[in-house]
């Protein structure tokens, strides 16, 4: 009994000892393990960037190079752009431009002499509000370089000898105070005296300046009572409606035009497609009060590109001539 007890006791001793063996290999295969996942977690660390190099690199990026369309969003170099005469080159949207830009667009270079440029805005109502009427004149002129929302005078266009005058709807959203009125009827005046055709280029969001009350408002009758005295006297009168024309420079000269020639997709119009809506309760079409849309209902008589602009105007003094 003994012996066959010590003899098999044996193979279980030799058995435990090979266990022994084996195991110290399972620690070394988790240290393998451990070793395997630092690199991992090495690739898998973003790349440490290089802040002050890229802050140095936005400072010494140039800004204002590039315009964004409000039409169709493309983004547009600041230098094509005004080769191309602010107009966008994908969707012939036509930006909004000062009174100097088009002047010199449209009147041949060296050829123009301004009048009556030092009639200056008073402020006969002392208007109060959030800023005085004072306030936003200078405020105006430092952000144009204009002394009034309008400027006339004669040159030449195609080497054909006009009156000239043009509103910047910049200035006080080119509204029609007294000066801009009476500027307007002087031009007017000047044309029947030295028997010129007259061309006027109106840009205005305002109509009548409500800064200096019914004094702008008698503006509307003034400029239209003028014009009266061109047509009796023979003379052509061509109106230019631009982005925006709006409110009593719409309700008054820039609708008397013997021939009226708009910018494409220009605003034009009393009251605002807005306002229009809640008086009548209706939905108005998509492109109402367009160029295009008053084209076809028979207000305007022509819609032309401002880079064909000089031209169009060059063939039409000529008809009416």
């Amino acid at each position: 009994m003994n012996s066959t007890l010590i003899t098999q006791s044996k193979p279980v001793n030799l058995t435990l000892e090979q266990n022994t063996k084996i195991m110290p290999k399972s620690p070394k295969k988790s240290s393998n393990k451990s070793k395997r996942k630092t690199p991992i977690k090495k690739s898998l660390q973003a790349p440490k960037q290089d802040v002050s190099a890229n802050i140095a690199r936005k400072k010494s990026f140039p800004s204002g190079l590039w315009t964004k369309c409000p039409d169709c969003g493309n983004v547009l170099f600041n230098k094509t752009l005004e080769e191309n005469m602010q107009v966008c080159d994908k969707c012939d949207y036509h930006f909004i431009i000062g009174a100097k830009d088009r002047l010199a667009q449209i009147i041949d270079k060296g050829s123009f002499t301004e009048l009556y440029e030092k009639l200056r805005s008073k402020d006969p109502l002392q208007f109060k509000g959030s800023k005085s009427y004072t306030e936003k004149l200078k405020q105006s002129q430092k952000i144009t370089g204009l002394d009034e929302a309008c400027i006339v005078g004669h040159g030449k266009l195609n080497n054909k000898k006009i009156a000239f005058g043009v509103t910047d709807s910049r200035f006080i959203m080119g509204s029609m105070g007294s000066v801009v009125g009476e500027k307007l009827t002087r031009i007017i005046e000047y044309a029947i005296k030295e028997k010129l055709p007259l061309v006027i280029v109106s840009g205005s969001g305002g109509g009548a300046r409500m800064y200096e009350g019914a004094l702008s408002l008698m503006q509307m009758a003034k400029t239209s009572a003028a014009l009266s005295k061109l047509d009796k006297a023979g003379l052509s009168f061509i109106s230019v409606l631009t982005n925006p024309t709006m409110g009593g420079v719409m309700a008054s000269f820039a609708a008397l035009g013997d021939l009226i020639v708009a910018e494409p997709k220009a605003l034009i119009g009393f009251a605002g497609p807005r306002v229009i809506e809640q008086t009548i309760r209706q939905k108005l079409p998509k492109d109402f009060q367009t160029s295009e849309f008053l084209l076809e209902h028979g207000l305007i008589d022509i819609v032309s590109s401002r880079k064909e602009m000089k031209d169009c105007l060059s063939r039409l003094l000529k008809y009416l001539a």
